[in-house]
């Protein structure tokens, strides 16, 4: 009796240890498909799936450029915030103006040299310009160049606008020509009234006075030659121009003929402005390389293309018992 109550029990116990456990099915099951209760499997993720690595994440600990979360698509484009940029060329142009308006008021007492400068001191390539006979045309044929170089500014955005059959287009690259020219020139202005170095023609009009004892220069514009806002300005136009005509116009003549074009227009009006004796050599050259920066960085960063990663980039790369190397990088 005690033998048939303990089979009793044991089966039992079976019974209900056995609904507690999932079934397991045998190596020759077939596998339970789905139920139309059940929802779809996930779809396998690709690696244009995954989202952004956070900033903690392990794999930004290994290297110093972002990773890109979606390939760039095949054809560059640029965008613009009206508010934004809109902002920045009304800033940019009325501190621009209000600088203009200040230099022409004659306030602005400009540096007198002394009589006693020995003009051998100044920069090697910067001598000869103090000591030339000045080119009564070179003045005007530099003003042509500049007015060609902003022509080209506001025609160019139109015709983007042919081209891409694209209004939008045409207005963006009219407000990165526009931001570009605006900053620069009151990067101009500003860095002429600081620096307030006398022009090339100041020096050969002292030397002309040198044993006068009552001259005295008293014209403000005399003391602008620090840097040249022609230069500037027209290597700000020739490099959006060259920039966007890379972006918009890969493999083809248009991009090369652009930057030929915009070198040579710039090398015209730095040389035409050093012959008429309103800039030294380095003048043009720094107003040259200033305009390049700033049609280089306002255009880069107009681009729009979405990948999710930053196109400009300063990390620094640890390395164990070596320091670290600090990398600067950059997508075109």
């Amino acid at each position: 009796m005690a033998r048939a109550s303990s089979a009793r029990f044991a089966i039992a116990i079976g019974v209900l240890f056995a609904l507690q456990l999932p079934s397991v099915a045998r190596a020759d099951d077939p596998p339970p498909g789905p139920t139309t209760d059940d929802p779809p499997p996930p779809a396998p993720k690709t690696d244009e799936d995954a989202p952004t690595a956070p900033a903690d994440a392990h794999e930004r600990t290994k290297t110093v450029e972002p990773i890109a979360v979606e390939p760039p698509p095949e054809k560059i484009t640029f965008s613009a915030d009206p508010i934004a940029d809109g902002g920045i060329i009304l800033g940019a142009a009325a501190f621009a103006g209000i600088l203009e308006l200040i230099n022409g008021t004659g306030e602005i007492r400009p540096q007198e040299i002394s009589p006693t400068f020995d003009r051998s001191k100044l920069l090697w390539i910067d001598r000869d310009a103090a000591d030339q006979s000045l080119d009564a045309s070179s003045r005007l044929t530099s003003n042509i160049g500049l007015f060609v170089a902003v022509g080209f500014a506001a025609l160019d955005p139109v015709l983007t606008g042919v081209r891409e059959k694209h209004v939008q287009a045409a207005l963006v690259d009219g407000l990165i020509y526009a931001e570009a020219i605006a900053i620069t020139w009151g990067i101009t202005n500003l860095a002429k009234m600081a620096v307030r170095r006398p022009r090339p023609r100041a020096y050969i009009e002292a030397e002309l006075h040198k044993n006068d004892p009552t001259y005295s220069n008293a014209e403000t514009d005399s003391s602008l030659s620090f840097f040249s806002g022609h230069a500037s300005m027209t290597a700000t136009v020739a490099t959006v121009a060259s920039y966007l005509a890379f972006a918009r116009s890969p493999g083809t003549y248009r991009p090369w003929l652009t930057l030929g074009v915009g070198t040579a227009l710039t090398t015209f009006v730095s040389i035409e402005r050093v012959r008429a004796g309103a800039h030294f050599p380095t003048d043009v050259i720094a107003g040259a390389i200033a305009g390049i920066g700033v049609g280089i960085i306002v255009a880069h960063v107009h681009r729009s293309e979405d990948v999710k990663q930053r196109r400009i980039w300063i990390g620094f790369n640890p390395e164990r018992d070596r320091g670290g190397s600090i990398q600067l990088g950059g997508m075109f």
